[in-house]
């Protein structure tokens, strides 16, 4: 059975021309980790793991000698040993964001090893392309910000999108212009969703509510701060819209909590940093026995955003069978984000709503090992 060999973080970074980000404030890099995991037989692993390079390269120091010398195939139970002997660190943080890339990583390399794609390794590949959504509709640096909303999504309504983010979450006010503006040229047939990044308290949420829903509202993201659990158990059960979350998010426990309270109605993990395929597929089949939607979070590298198709392309359509209203939507970041292609030998293929799913072995993606290059920072 291989072994691993040893772990590698490397720090990936990318500047927007123009920063742009959401109501919390604007991003002026774009980044995260690339992990490689490498086995005693020659085998290399990807992955991708949300978060400061730098604190996940002194997580990886501590944690490396869990992995090394185990199974790839029983990373998973390294994992869990981090968590039991760390416990005093709880499962917040970015070890738990570091053990998730390490997981896409080690499943990219099972998969080389057995010639089968990751769709195939964690249950099946059911679908050939999954469909997504256009995120984008940033807040900007500009003066105008009607003007860069509505140029952002002019440059997306032909694509073949059936469903649009934008970002709000700055004055309730300002969230109905801005709902109003996109559905104006979005028009009536696509989803319109809209993201607050946890800027609210629950009063602010209520009252963004109630400016934005008649603009058509499929659902409300992040409208608290992650932990304001109370916030959330409340709002659930006054909220004329219905509520999203995750991507902040990590581990099973706090997705429990999300589910088994039923706080919100559709659940949003990021593979990158909540633990991999291995929470999340814990997380699809909390979400299945409770009859929620599941929509996963992707605003990192194209290594995430292949993770999560491989996800998708294998998650089972229960309680549906033929006819699925809604079919799980999978996040695609249209903002300026050049780690999200740029990586790769072969950009992932978006047309028509769609993205598809990576073929070949494993991940099905190859590292473009000049552009790679570009994005690490000396």
């Amino acid at each position: 059975m291989s072994k691993i060999r040893d772990i590698e973080a490397i720090p990936l970074a990318f500047a927007p021309s123009v920063p742009y980000g959401s109501s919390r404030g604007l991003a002026k890099i774009r980044g995260g980790s690339l992990i490689l995991l490498h086995t005693e037989d020659g085998i290399e692993g990807i992955g991708e793991a949300w978060g400061p390079p730098g604190v996940t390269r002194a997580c990886l120091e501590v944690i490396k000698p869990f992995y090394v010398g185990q199974s790839v195939f029983a990373q998973q139970g390294a994992a869990q040993r981090v968590l039991a002997a760390m416990y005093h660190a709880g499962t917040q943080n970015q070890f738990v964001a570091l053990m998730g890339g390490i997981d896409i990583a080690a499943h990219d390399a099972m998969g080389k090893m057995l010639n089968l794609s990751v769709a195939d390794l964690i249950g099946g590949r059911l679908r050939e392309r999954v469909p997504v959504y256009a995120s984008g509709g940033y807040f900007t640096a500009d003066d105008d910000q009607d003007r860069a909303l509505a140029a952002q999504l002019e440059a997306n309504t032909n694509r073949g999108f059936t469903a649009f983010k934008i970002k709000i979450g700055r004055s309730p006010g300002e969230d109905a212009r801005r709902a109003r503006l996109a559905r104006g040229i979005i028009g009536s047939e696509p989803l319109l969703t809209v993201d607050t990044n946890g800027n609210y308290t629950e009063d602010g949420v209520l009252d963004s509510m109630r400016l934005t829903a008649p603009n058509d509202i499929h659902w409300y993201e992040e409208p608290l701060a992650p932990q304001d659990w109370a916030g959330y158990r409340s709002l659930s059960t006054r909220a004329p819209i219905r509520l999203a979350a995750g991507e902040a998010h990590y581990g099973v426990f706090d997705f429990r909590r999300l589910i088994d309270n039923r706080l919100v109605s559709v659940l949003q993990p990021d593979l990158t940093l909540c633990g991999g395929f291995a929470v999340a597929r814990t997380i699809g089949a909390l979400c299945a026995a409770e009859h929620l939607r599941i929509s996963p979070h992707v605003w990192g590298t194209g290594i995430g955003l292949a993770a999560a198709l491989h996800f998708l392309a294998a998650l089972p359509s229960y309680p549906h069978n033929e006819h699925v209203p809604w079919p799980p939507l999978l996040e695609y970041d249209v903002g300026h984000n050049a780690l999200q292609n740029e990586l790769f030998t072969e950009p992932l293929r978006y047309a028509d709503g769609m993205l598809d799913v990576p073929a070949g072995p494993g991940l099905g993606i190859v590292l473009d090992r000049k552009a790679l290059a570009r994005f690490t920072p000396v």
